[in-house]
């Protein structure tokens, strides 16, 4: 089994987290502290060893994204910091970790060009994570369109990470606050779903066709509401009002739900065999990688267990489970055989 989605703290970074704790990441960093297991390496190792010898990780920092925590003259050093921390962790040999997925601090493209490259070439990086949004900014700005071109040049793959706290008020014209932690539960598979639909509709996958896109906690809502996405979005702009012609200007060719399917998708749904196999039928057994989100479960290992039963309870083919499990990852993300 490996775990593609997972997350880490290394200790180097979350000692230089608590020195900066900025307004827009103080709400996640609290949500952190009292995880262990994310910076605590033989914590973490306790909570993993009953899942047996089998089971390794590939890890990627938890949230906030490097670039809600300040200024570039911060983030370029946090993202150096991080990066060079996780490699260590994964490190020569055999190990709980088999990769790392790099951070970045997009709030500098040209330094995170910069990171991708040194990441990649020389620390060994299996890809990079970013977010839903850059501070707010939306993934198809033209402005990160470098970040997508250096992927697809490299062909290392790119985790997606949904992105939203309590400042991102449900109700904007009467509230500005989120209530209920609603920001986390509905509003994060919301942003990952927004997220995919402006990538599709700006053309990246037309650019950049054999880009691979990893999408955390089974693809947002876009399997459940692939009726809208399919039929639907087929009505893309014929009903729309002369006066808002601009806001369905797309460079996206052909209908837009076999765009959709060229994302690929994790198994982090957190017990929610349903969830899972709507995923399955949607994306296909081959665009599915077996991810828990750990350590960000209620009690720890509760997340990698309940994952384990959501791709056992599959009605799919023992061939198509193992690829989920692990051929997937090593096809994709490790280039080695199974």
């Amino acid at each position: 089994m490996i775990d593609a989605f997972c997350h880490v703290l290394p200790r180097p970074y979350y000692d230089r987290l608590q020195e900066i704790q900025t307004a827009g990441a103080a709400n996640l960093l609290k949500r952190t502290a009292p995880i262990a297991s994310l910076y605590d390496m033989e914590e973490r190792e306790r909570v993993i060893e009953p899942f047996g010898d089998d089971y390794r990780q590939i890890i990627s920092l938890a949230a906030p994204q490097i670039e809600a925590l300040g200024e570039p003259s911060t983030t370029v050093d946090l993202a150096r910091l991080a990066n060079d921390a996780m490699a260590e962790l994964v490190g020569p040999g055999e190990n709980r970790f088999i990769g790392f997925v790099a951070g970045l601090p997009l709030n500098d493209v040209d330094a995170s060009l910069e990171e991708i490259d040194r990441a990649v070439n020389d620390l060994g990086a299996l890809g990079i994570q970013i977010y839903t949004h850059v501070n707010g900014r939306p993934l198809d700005d033209p402005e990160f369109a470098p970040v997508f071109a250096k992927m697809a040049e490299l062909d290392r793959p790119i985790w997606v990470h949904p992105s939203r706290n309590s400042s991102w008020p449900d109700y904007p014209l009467a509230e500005d606050k989120s209530k209920f932690e609603i920001w986390w539960t509905l509003g994060w598979p919301y942003d990952t779903s927004v997220f995919m639909a402006r990538l599709a509709f700006s053309g990246v996958f037309e650019r950049h066709p054999d880009l691979r896109v990893i999408t955390h906690h089974a693809g947002g809502m876009i399997p459940f509401f692939s009726g809208r996405v399919g039929p639907g979005w087929d009505q893309f702009g014929a009903r729309t009002p002369d006066d808002e012609a601009h806001l369905v200007d797309s460079q996206l060719t052909g209908r837009p739900i076999d765009t959709f399917h060229k994302f690929y998708a994790d198994t982090a749904v957190f017990g929610a065999p349903h969830a899972l196999q709507a995923a399955y039928e949607f994306f296909g057994a081959d665009h599915i990688l077996f991810a828990s989100d750990m350590p960000f479960d209620p009690v720890q290992g509760q997340f990698i267990r309940t994952t384990i039963e959501d791709v056992d309870a599959l009605r799919c083919s023992e061939a198509e489970r193992a690829q989920i499990y692990e051929g997937n990852a090593r096809r994709l993300l490790l280039h080695t055989p199974v």
